[in-house]
């Protein structure tokens, strides 16, 4: 048996590849997350709903939905994403505004939604200065 003393050859992470998240209920996370959030829907297996992110998949499994990460999404104009999302029925928690202004003048946005299961989700975009 090798020791792990003896493994030198040790490869950095790669990319974050999917990302769980619990919902109460799976048939209506599956409406609101491609309806109103946007994402495509990959695949669906049981009690879970597979999303496509942008290289990261975003796996949601049917269970008691308790406190949990906030997820933060990038979008490139996070007014209009707001409002397209409030136009779908989303609450929005937190108006886009302004957290950061970097040194180059570019400034960080963010702004929060409320999901189906009454949980924060971040919209989050940079904006050159």
């Amino acid at each position: 048996m090798e020791e792990r003393s003896t493994m030198t050859n040790t490869a950095p992470f790669g990319a974050i590849g999917q990302i769980a998240r619990s919902v109460s209920n799976i048939e209506e996370a599956r409406i609101w997350y491609r309806e109103v959030l946007g994402l495509e829907p990959l695949f669906d297996a049981g009690n879970m709903a597979f999303f496509a992110c942008n290289g990261v998949r975003l796996m949601l499994t049917e269970g008691e939905a308790g406190p949990e990460s906030i997820l933060y999404f990038r979008t490139g104009n996070i007014h209009q994403k707001c409002d397209a999302m409030s136009a779908k029925g989303a609450k929005i928690l937190s108006a886009p505004h302004c957290v950061h202004r970097h040194e180059d003048g570019t400034e960080e946005w963010m702004a929060f939604v409320e999901d189906n299961d009454g949980r924060p989700l971040g919209l989050m975009a940079s904006v050159a200065g």
